[in-house]
């Protein structure tokens, strides 16, 4: 019961301020506008018979989305929630029972005759807020989507830049037939590897420096070797670039060349390998 009761501040406490802008909304629409006739009434007593149109509204939306719920709870649930009704049936009844309840406060309170055009007119004022909660809800119900879903990229995104720190952090071991001559590089330090007769030039960055180191081995071999790091790719038949390293593509006198950050030489780029370098970048 303690828990029924919390749940009845809160839903109030959250949908006071929608609910009183609606019925503000109404009676300053009959103040306006006066779509009903008025009795004989002073200005003061008027304004007190017309503050009742958005009181009936008031009221009817409090009973329909806040009381409704709290009195008809699911007793099978273990946790005592409320039951939840659907919005259009929701709409439906506040519709509903706004207007014979607008009808009845014209006829028994303000004296009015109905005809077909009071009770149209009825009609409409009680549409309006069925209207603006449904537009109310689907736009929160937008919003905590939308919060959600930046939520989501924000843990992605820290998912990404963890995986991508631990695996430019791993190593590779180039070997060379001359044995003395083979080095271990971070993923993250080599630039490109390109390849020279017999030989292939390994680029990479040591602090703010690049430097290169020749090893006796085929470009072949290599990209054998490294074929299981996504960020690198072949770029010409005599070069792999990190994809990381590369700061635009670029064409120049009909061909296609990488610029590579803070390194001064160009990478030339093959039309064997341009489309899947641009779909790469």
């Amino acid at each position: 019961m303690h828990n029924r009761i919390d749940n009845l501040i809160k839903g109030l406490k959250n949908e006071a301020g929608i609910f009183l802008s609606i019925s503000l909304g109404v009676f300053l629409f009959v103040l306006f506008f006066q779509p009903f006739p008025l009795t004989n009434l002073d200005f003061n007593n008027g304004l007190v018979y017309m503050a009742g149109f958005g009181g009936i509204v008031l009221v009817v939306i409090v009973i329909i989305r806040i009381l409704l719920p709290w009195i008809v709870y699911d007793n099978d649930s273990e946790n005592d929630k409320p039951v939840i009704f659907p919005p259009v049936f929701q709409g439906f009844l506040i519709l509903l029972i706004s207007s014979v309840a607008i009808e009845f406060y014209l006829r028994y309170v303000g004296s009015v005759k109905l005809s077909f055009l009071i009770s149209f007119k009825v009609f409409l004022i009680s549409l309006a807020p069925p209207v603006i909660l449904g537009l109310s809800d689907r736009i929160r119900s937008l919003t905590l989507m939308n919060d959600s879903l930046i939520l989501e990229k924000k843990i992605m995104q820290r998912q990404v830049e963890k995986y991508e720190e631990d695996y430019l952090n791993k190593t590779v071991e180039f070997i060379s037939e001359n044995t003395n001559d083979n080095i271990t590089l971070l993923i993250a330090d080599i630039v490109c590897i390109k390849s020279s007769d017999n030989y292939v030039e390994i680029l990479y960055k040591e602090g703010e420096t690049f430097r290169s180191k020749l090893l006796r081995n085929t470009l072949k071999n290599i990209e054998q070797q490294i074929r299981q790091y996504s960020n690198f790719i072949r770029c010409h038949r005599v070069c792999i670039v990190n994809l990381h390293f590369i700061e635009k593509l670029t064409r120049i006198n009909d061909s296609s060349w990488l610029i590579i950050k803070g390194f001064d030489e160009r990478l030339p780029v093959s039309r064997q390998y341009l489309l899947k370098l641009k779909e790469a970048l």
